[in-house]
């Protein structure tokens, strides 16, 4: 099984420790993402470290007002590295607004030609924002991945533009039917699974930390919403994680 979005660097735990409590649950590998250059430089420094990591490096919405923000450059270079293979969390938040949305959508929209320069997929970070994400991703040809899925009019847009939809601890939630309906019509090839490590508890763990051992729940809510066997599903969502981000 793969944990496709994790957030290694603020996990509570020590990663090594993190990781190995995944492999013990048979989460082989880990996408560990930064949403800062801080937090890019530590969730690189892990994936060069932990066998079967590898890194997601962006600077999230919220910190489009930031310095950040301005520092894309020292961003790419980052890509040097082969344990770096997608360019996120980036995209839009007017749910927290903790940044200006026009400098949000200029971030958004910086970092998307910077995955295309860099031939890379972005992994996508949106609330309360559909209409926006939806007119920025318009003019991007790359590979999309919606990570935390949470917004069904997102749905639509993605089945038309092959999207990679990936599904967090949410889906499992007794109060998201929607998202498990959701789930249920993204095709074979485009469905993902994440934890968003340490935030978002599948709901047998909940009220505690969220880790990648417990992507295994969230994977059984997906093979009961598409009525499949776990085990097929497991390995549809490893190879489509391989194609989706060029996994060795």
């Amino acid at each position: 099984m793969i944990d496709t979005h994790a957030h290694l660097d603020v996990c509570a735990d020590r990663p090594s420790a993190v990781v190995a409590r995944a492999r013990a649950a048979g989460v082989g590998r880990v996408l560990t993402v930064g949403t800062t250059l801080e937090s890019c430089r530590a969730a690189l420094a892990i994936a060069e470290r932990e066998d079967g990591v590898f890194a997601i490096l962006g600077v999230h919405p919220h910190e489009a007002a930031s310095a950040d923000a301005s520092r894309l450059r020292e961003l790419a270079a980052l890509f040097a590295s082969d344990s770096a293979v997608a360019v996120g969390e980036t995209g839009l938040d007017y749910f927290r607004d903790r940044a200006p949305r026009g400098a949000q959508r200029r971030l958004f929209q910086r970092q998307l030609e910077l995955a295309a320069e860099l031939e890379k997929p972005v992994v996508v970070h949106t609330r309360a924002a559909d209409e926006d994400t939806a007119a920025v991703l318009a003019g991007f040809d790359g590979t999309v991945v919606l990570h935390c899925f949470s917004s069904p009019a997102l749905l639509e847009p993605a089945l038309e533009r092959g999207w990679y939809v990936s599904f967090a601890g949410n889906v499992t939630f007794p109060t998201a039917p929607e998202l498990r309906e959701a789930a249920a019509r993204v095709p074979a090839d485009r469905i993902l699974a994440e934890t968003d490590a340490p935030y978002l508890a599948p709901q047998p763990r909940r009220g505690r930390p969220n880790e990648p051992a417990y992507v295994t729940h969230t994977l059984r809510a997906l093979a009961d919403a598409r009525g499949e066997d776990p085990v097929e599903l497991e390995a549809r969502i490893e190879a489509n994680a391989a194609a989706a981000f060029s996994l060795p």
